[in-house]
């Protein structure tokens, strides 16, 4: 089922959404901050054929959701007008009901969900969580680094199982393979976004 006119006008506008955030705001915000978009890659928004339509789902406690959806607010900015973005809590309705239609890979409640439609809310894209190329770059810096640590342990044993200390340990190396992968990571967000709605938008008639 697509995402209604009605739900998407009834979603929060970006500053709306950051104004009801409980916790990561800071972090957000420095994260908004920390783009570097070039005049490129903001002109490919501004430029756009048509205007469209992006619909985020997401929630304030989420990692990817306070890596990228920044990105997102700052896309909808540089794009002039071209994009109208409306943001909806994962874990409330109606986010929950369009959630469940948009899974990742058909199973995981994977956020930001990034919807993207026509001025008719015809919807002509779907963006998941972060792009493939930063976990697969993310995993191969976290397999070093427990080669590293062989007191770590199994890098497959789950976290939520590792004595306080050793947890301690790999969430600073996790924080500091985010820090490390940063722009190329939010220049990955950027590039497949930038493709997206391009693509998007050469489908809608003039």
């Amino acid at each position: 089922m697509a995402v209604t006119r009605e739900q998407f006008n009834n979603g929060l506008t970006y500053d709306a959404y950051k104004a009801q955030m409980t916790r990561n705001r800071e972090q957000f915000e420095q994260n908004e901050k920390d783009l570097q978009l070039s005049a490129e890659d903001a002109s490919a928004f501004s430029s756009l054929p048509q205007s469209l339509n992006v619909l985020a789902l997401a929630e304030d406690w989420c990692g990817d959701v306070i890596a990228n959806l920044p990105i997102i607010g700052r896309l909808e900015e540089a794009s002039a007008g071209k994009l109208n973005l409306r943001i909806h809590l994962r874990d409330q309705q109606p986010g929950e009901q369009i959630m469940d239609e948009h899974l990742n890979k058909g199973q995981y409640k994977s956020i930001p969900t990034v919807i993207v439609l026509d001025s008719d809310f015809n919807e002509v894209g779907v963006w998941w969580e972060r792009p493939d190329s930063v976990t697969k770059a993310r995993e191969e810096k976290r397999q070093a680094q427990y080669a590293q640590h062989p007191e770590w342990g199994d890098p497959n044993a789950p976290i939520a199982e590792l004595p306080e200390d050793i947890r301690t340990q790999v969430q600073q190396g996790a924080a500091t393979i985010r820090s490390e992968t940063k722009p190329f990571a939010n220049a990955e967000v950027v590039r497949e976004l930038r493709e997206l709605v391009q693509k998007a938008a050469a489908k809608q008639p003039a």
